[in-house]
């Protein structure tokens, strides 16, 4: 076996994609593909920081926000996630899913453009070449996983196995180690290729200039190009005009106002009706099996304390208690969020002293009517606890929360993920992180 497999090697690639001749597009070249690396190169570890940064925001070590166990070692950046300023949250995952889909042509541009190193042969040339091979599977395999479930998060269609959340966030450090690798081995060549002005020389070149550059060692330059039909200048402008429109038709959802119209790929890029609750939920009521008799006339406000301290409240003895406002948005993952909203409540810390906290209101653990779907309760921290505009909300806009919008109460907390702003609150226990 070994003989015939070092005999096949001494023959030279099989025929089919292993051959260089068999890619015959004259654009490809390291040039142009260090043009599009460069752009990942800048793009992907925003992704990176915003993503670990959104990771952080749901508070994963609190034990009842962990939707990724064992992450050990992965965690060790997490962080108590700040209250100010109130917008972070939506700026930090806007900028995430915004980025992400904007770098989605750029990707295809430049696996389209090192499809030849794919199939290069032989497969393993030494030691340092099997560790670049091996980056090379991590990374395209690795970023195509993260880019397909991001996608499919944001269009809430979940058809992988599995949560999101875990997949998400362990495939991201797969891809980003594969990425460190391969940039280690590959920026020299970059640099090298991008030096010289070469850009300013193919953007003001003619447009049918497309004659393929001569062999380079990364096999990336066909022997036997093909006829041109696209010039580098029109290949780059296509590229960025992809870019371009799907920044436009995503980046509504998350920067508002009259410019959410323009999010038409956003599954909650639209306004969903008039009044003073008429902006985005992220489940309905029904969706999550709200009965009416869970949030009628029955319902009640427990809330737990200090000694085994316990009051319990109709929603008439809630809205006795002293009224607060805070202007808001709500924020998610997906990417989408709200203008700042006129919430009215009372304030978690004044809830807390109900029960024995007066001016040291610790973390709370919340608990919804929700009955199926994940986030049925959070755990929130003492800093936005303390938060004079963390409030158990009751009002919006000066009506009564909408059955959608979690009446009869739900959490609102300055630059917290949606999903933590639990709605149809049943239950407030301060002091604990379960």
């Amino acid at each position: 076996m070994g003989a015939r497999v070092a005999g096949l090697l001494r023959e030279g690639p099989p025929v089919g994609p292993t051959r260089p001749e068999f890619w015959r597009s004259p654009l490809r070249g390291p040039w142009l593909t260090s043009v599009f690396g460069a752009v990942l190169l800048v793009g992907i570890p925003v992704l990176f920081v915003t993503g670990l940064l959104s990771y952080a925001a749901y508070n994963p070590d609190l034990g009842g926000n962990d939707k990724t166990p064992d992450r050990g070692w992965l965690g060790f950046y997490l962080f108590a996630w700040p209250t100010h300023p109130y917008w972070l949250y939506r700026l930090t995952q806007g900028i995430h899913v915004t980025l992400g889909i904007v770098l989605i042509p750029v990707l295809l541009a430049k696996l389209w453009s090192v499809i030849p190193r794919l199939f290069s042969w032989p497969p393993v040339k030494s030691i340092a070449h099997a560790i670049e091979r091996l980056s090379l599977l991590l990374l395209v395999g690795g970023v195509l996983f993260e880019f397909a479930t991001g996608v499919l998060n944001i269009q809430l269609d979940y058809i992988f196995p599995g949560s999101f959340y875990p997949l998400h966030f362990y495939g991201a450090w797969v891809f980003i180690g594969a990425f460190v690798v391969h940039v280690a081995f590959r920026i020299p060549l970059m640099v090298r290729m991008l030096r010289g002005g070469r850009l300013r020389e193919e953007l003001r070149g003619p447009a049918g200039k497309n004659t393929a550059g001569p062999l380079d060692e990364e096999s990336l330059v066909t022997p036997r190009p093909a006829a041109p039909t696209m010039s580098r200048r029109g290949a780059l402008g296509t590229v960025g005009a992809g870019s371009l429109l799907l920044l436009a038709v995503t980046a509504g959802q998350s920067i508002g106002g009259s410019l959410r119209v323009t999010a038409l790929l956003a599954p909650r890029g639209q306004n969903p009706g008039p009044g003073q609750n008429g902006f985005q939920v992220n489940k309905t009521a029904v969706g999550v099996g709200i009965r009416p008799r869970d949030v009628g006339p029955a319902w009640r406000l427990v809330v737990r304390g200090a000694a085994g301290r316990e009051r319990i409240l109709t929603r008439a003895e809630v809205l006795a208690l002293p009224q607060h406002g805070a202007a808001l948005p709500i924020a998610c993952v997906e990417g989408w969020s709200t203008e700042d909203q006129e919430w009215s409540g009372v304030r978690l810390a004044d809830l807390a002293a109900l029960v024995g906290y007066e001016g040291s209101a610790p973390g709370v653990f919340v608990e919804s009517a929700q009955r199926s779907g994940s986030f049925r309760s959070t755990t929130l921290r003492d800093n936005q606890v303390r938060d004079p505009r963390a409030l158990l909300a009751l009002r919006v806009n000066g009506a009564d929360l909408s059955p959608d919008h979690g009446y009869p109460a739900r959490i609102i907390v300055p630059a917290n993920p949606g999903v933590h702003n639990t709605k149809w609150v049943t239950r407030l226990t301060f002091g604990d992180s379960t």
